[in-house]
């Protein structure tokens, strides 16, 4: 789900929220939610404007 979440950002080439990953997906909350915290906490994706996140560069 992390690369799948993280494909979906790059596609998207601005920051998105976690709502706008999950209807992109087709995908559970829940899991695209746990998925944003993994790549959170391994320092994949930055949050440059409030509830929006991209990856790191």
């Amino acid at each position: 789900m992390k690369e799948q979440v993280l494909k979906a950002m790059h596609e998207a080439g601005k920051p998105i929220s976690a709502g706008d990953v999950t209807k992109m997906l087709n995908a559970d909350r829940k899991e695209v939610d746990k998925a944003f915290a993994e790549l959170k906490k391994d320092g994949a994706i930055v949050s440059p404007v409030r509830c929006k996140w991209e990856p790191v560069k």
